[in-house]
């Protein structure tokens, strides 16, 4: 972390949760800059961070005036630091700080991302911020803080990536750019991500994984995402599901659902031909089948839940927010960018189809 080394006489915010607070994780960071810098840590971030979160960050970021703000953490905590800079830059509050990304999970690519998903706890809804002003100015990548991310997590963050990657493919915004940053991401997660949920240690793939993760999260800021996105956003707002389980639940139908459009099931079938799922000489159908059949395997070889009933949610729980995820889903940001119109039924319907 030689870019640490080179801090001196700054007011540095690190923005992290109790875990790698109290386990001493932060430490990777406090160790590494110079005892000439006053360090504040702000250690509230929560899984799924809540406008409450960031309304005491924004406090202490108010109280402290930072010349550097460092998001630590997983998404949430990353996101956090990003909600905290954005509602102190539209009130104009302080300067702006600089901003830098450390992730230590292999997941939701906002390291380098405009985005943030904050929660709102009364309505049980998700908000998405986009804004420049909360693209880092620096991202710093250390697989080597990944190897002690449990196998669950590491399954969750992990098809957190490949759907960034395949609905930044099919996106309306999609371009040559994000293409090839989706591409080397599939193909670096098929390589790397079973080996990290059986061998958390084995550093190779642990990189492999983190440059998935980070390529993923450029393609997806240049292309945008879609449904898959915008109804997970409200299944982990309204039940706690974490947001990799979530979107790979999700995978299977909403790619049933888009491939109804010839074009997009071509699309589909292009990332399963680059990515030597299939052969070119296979017709699109059976590209788009074996493009399934990866998410279905990983998801059986990594233990990963199938269903919502698998998570123990009831049918009178799940059906009494229907009409709420589907509205908020409609509201989501990221349906702008999906590749097929989609209405309230068809949302309604795909939540049924994964009870």
């Amino acid at each position: 972390m030689e870019y640490l080394h080179g801090v001196q006489n700054q007011r540095i915010m690190i923005v992290c949760d109790k875990f790698l607070a109290e386990n001493g994780t932060v430490h990777y960071i406090t160790d590494a800059v110079s005892a000439k810098n006053v360090v504040e840590i702000f250690d509230q971030a929560i899984p799924d961070p809540t406008i409450e979160v960031v309304g005491k960050g924004l406090s202490l970021i108010c109280k402290m005036r930072p010349d550097i703000v460092i998001g630590f953490g997983g998404g949430s905590a990353i996101d956090t630091a990003k909600g905290i800079i954005y509602f102190a830059g539209v009130k104009n509050l302080i300067p702006k700080p600089l901003f830098v990304t450390i992730p230590t999970t292999s997941g939701t690519g906002s390291e380098v991302t405009s985005a943030a998903v904050i929660t709102d706890s009364e309505t049980k809804s998700k908000h998405l911020i986009m804004s420049d002003d909360i693209l880092a100015d620096v991202a710093l990548l250390d697989p080597k803080l990944t190897l002690s991310v449990p196998p669950a997590v590491t399954a969750n963050t992990g098809m957190d990536v490949l759907t960034h990657a395949i609905e930044a493919y099919v996106a309306k915004k999609a371009n040559v750019f994000s293409d090839a940053l989706s591409e080397k991401s599939v193909e670096l997660l098929l390589k790397s991500l079973l080996t990290c949920y059986r061998s958390g240690n084995n550093l190779e793939a642990r990189t492999m994984m983190h440059e998935a993760a980070t390529l993923a999260g450029m393609a997806f800021n240049n292309a945008g995402l879609g449904v898959n996105h915008s109804i997970a956003h409200q299944l982990g707002g309204t039940f706690h599901i974490p947001h990799g389980l979530a979107n790979a639940i999700l995978l299977g139908p909403v790619i049933d659902y888009n491939s109804a459009d010839p074009e997009v099931m071509n699309k589909y079938a292009m990332l399963a031909y680059k990515t030597q799922l299939a052969a070119s000489s296979e017709s699109p159908e059976m590209a788009v089948r074996a493009l399934k059949l990866m998410i279905s395997t990983l998801m059986q070889c990594m233990k990963m839940e199938s269903s919502i009933h698998a998570l123990g949610i009831s049918r009178e729980d799940y059906e009494s927010q229907l009409s709420n995820m589907v509205a908020n889903a409609q509201q989501d940001y990221c349906i702008n960018t999906t590749p097929r119109k989609i209405g309230a039924e068809e949302i309604k319907s795909i939540l049924r189809s994964i009870y």
